[in-house]
């Protein structure tokens, strides 16, 4: 079942990426990154055991971030993909700061989810954190490194559209894996065993690098979406 509800999200999670450059041009998918970015801060709180490892949620909804700044790199240059980073940003400050108001208010007689929700978001702050500094610090690299292969693989080939796959694969695969690093040691040290977060983060990154390869061809799609709107 949860490996069912993995392959699912990962579907609405790109898709939607594509969804919202096709209805919503640019400014769609500075929207998807800010919703993918609350939705999988709310994931991650979460530990599930699926395909023989133990990881913890929000992978996917993450991986569709880095996907909406690789399209955004690829489309409509590194300026615009930078806006999505500082999107992401942003976007995750404004849920820190009001998730970690809402478990302070004093609620009614009447209230039923306070509890729930205090339950949830009282022990988040630091994984937020954690989640903060490690989308901001990878994504700055996947930026970086998507436009540093894109020179390289354009002096290579003479060419300023081919080899699409290898600027996508390589900047996502290396900045993912310091994403998953700094965030998992961050916000699980002291939780966990040092052996038990190894094993965390090396399953979380084999779901990224599976995530990285099944991205591409949603890359080269959503440039056939933008050529046909040009």
């Amino acid at each position: 079942m949860n490996e069912l509800l993995l392959i699912i999200t990962l579907l609405i999670s790109f898709g939607g990426t594509l969804l919202f450059l096709k209805v919503f041009g640019k400014g769609g998918l500075f929207a998807w990154i800010g919703i993918a970015t609350v939705f999988a801060n709310i994931e991650v709180t979460i530990v599930v055991h699926a395909f023989g490892m133990d990881q913890t949620l929000g992978n996917t909804l993450f991986a569709a971030t880095f996907l909406a700044t690789d399209i955004l790199s690829e489309i409509y240059g590194k300026k615009e993909a930078t806006k999505g980073v500082l999107a992401g940003i942003f976007t995750s400050l404004a849920f820190i700061v009001l998730s970690f108001m809402w478990v302070h208010y004093i609620p009614a007689e009447s209230d039923w989810a306070s509890d729930f929700v205090h339950g949830l978001f009282s022990n988040t702050p630091r994984m937020l954190i954690s989640s903060l500094l490690a989308y901001a610090i990878s994504e700055w690299i996947d930026v970086f490194l998507y436009h540093a292969w894109w020179n390289l693989t354009e002096k290579k080939t003479g060419s300023h559209t081919k080899m699409l796959w290898f600027r996508n694969n390589f900047s996502t695969l290396i900045s993912q894996f310091v994403n998953i690093v700094i965030f998992n040691f961050g916000a699980f040290w002291g939780i966990y065993t040092f052996k038990e977060l190894v094993g965390i983060t090396a399953a979380c990154y084999v779901i990224y690098v599976a995530t990285s390869l099944l991205d591409t061809p949603f890359v080269y799609i959503a440039r056939k979406i933008a050529n046909k709107e040009k």
